[in-house]
């Protein structure tokens, strides 16, 4: 069992054209018009914003940071540093550092919503939730929850996140419209990681001290199901098709894979030392493990279920995310203060980046990334 007490995602012919094409000749003039405003506004966007860009209340705001990194259509990597606590931004585009974000007190778990609007980040230090504005990287809400929360998931409506409460052996339901608690949900005893089923009707939780899984029903927010599973199970990332969680054993070296039509486990995968963090590819082929005793992250084909690939990162790795098209897998080693990028194309870690201190938690903006490498 790991206790940390220590800091350590037109067919049809337009207004006014003829059958053929050709526009009728008496819209020639609002055509010309439309085009001549069109082009107006065009130079005028080239002229004004270097113009504003020479102030520099507009040069140095959230606003214009946005405008240079390419608005909201960019990705993002959120990173949450458990031993300074803060957040760090990382630019997936050029696997840079673009913002840090004070937040609580030892954060650990990261989720985004749906639409990439906003970011959870659970705080162990201060028993709360830090809700982070993705416009303007600032933090806009505070939730008290359960004490020490260690992970968060949130629904893929974006309506619910759910976050595991360490210490009180619970789970917090938020309402993201309000950022209020609206259940509690006893589970096992001391549950760290949690996952949403792609349909959004369950909710999977590790026990660590109990060795089990809890299944919560997202209608009525009560436990369903409790699943057997190894010895202490730290972290659970569900397939897409939403027919297989994955879940790592710290405590045994092993992969529980539960069928989730069944919620009884229907493989255990060898694998290296104290896996940690879990995380499936888009296409459900592949499963990314960090193996956090040889600093190491192992790749499981979910064809066969057995690992396919290892692949040396930084120190202590925790957790990892991966980007919405497949490509690049996003791993925080703790010890080193760094996230590692792996191409997942060729399994060979292409960047490394350096954040802040003791990195947990990570997880990915919807958008375009393309990370260098």
């Amino acid at each position: 069992m790991i206790r940390r007490r220590s800091k350590q995602s037109e067919s049809h012919r337009g207004p006014g054209r003829e059958k053929h094409g050709r526009r009728p000749r008496r819209w020639t003039w609002a055509w010309t018009w439309l085009r001549a405003c069109v082009a107006g506004l065009a130079m005028l966007a080239g002229v004004a914003l270097p113009v504003l860009a020479t102030s520099q209340a507009w040069a140095t705001s959230p606003a214009y940071a946005t405008f240079l990194a390419g608005g909201s259509s960019r990705q993002f990597a959120y990173v949450a540093n458990f031993g300074d606590d803060t957040v760090s931004v990382i630019n997936t585009r050029t696997n840079t550092v673009v913002d840090t974000i004070p937040v609580g007190d030892e954060p650990e778990g990261v989720a985004v919503t749906p639409n990439g609007r906003f970011v959870y980040i659970t705080n162990e230090g201060t028993n709360d939730v830090s809700v982070i504005d993705t416009r303007t990287n600032t933090v806009v809400d505070t939730i008290p929850v359960g004490d020490r929360p260690a992970s968060v998931a949130i629904t893929p409506n974006g309506r619910r996140a759910y976050v595991v409460n360490e210490d009180s052996n619970t789970v917090s339901v938020i309402d993201t419209r309000t950022n209020t608690v609206v259940a509690t949900v006893p589970v096992g005893s001391l549950p760290l990681g949690v996952a949403v089923t792609p349909n959004g009707r369950f909710v999977y939780v590790t026990n660590q001290d109990d060795n089990t899984v809890s299944v919560i029903d997202t209608r009525t927010n009560t436990v369903v199901a409790t699943v057997p599973v190894g010895s202490s199970p730290t972290t659970v990332a569900i397939t897409p098709n939403g027919r297989r969680a994955y879940v790592t054993n710290f405590g045994d070296d092993t992969v529980s894979v539960i069928d989730t039509r069944t919620n009884t486990v229907v493989d255990t995968i060898p694998v290296g030392s104290e896996p940690g963090g879990v995380a499936v590819t888009p296409n459900g082929r592949y499963v990314y493990v960090t193996i956090e005793g040889t600093n190491e992250v192992q790749v499981i084909e979910t064809r066969t279920d057995t690992v396919v690939a290892t692949i040396p990162v930084g120190t202590r790795p925790r957790r990892l995310a991966i980007t919405p098209d497949g490509r690049r897998v996003y791993v925080t080693n703790t010890d080193d203060g760094t996230v590692s990028v792996i191409d997942t194309r060729t399994n060979t870690v292409v960047d490394t980046i350096t954040v802040g201190s003791e990195p947990v938690g990570v997880a990915i903006t919807p958008g375009r990334g393309r990370g260098k490498g």
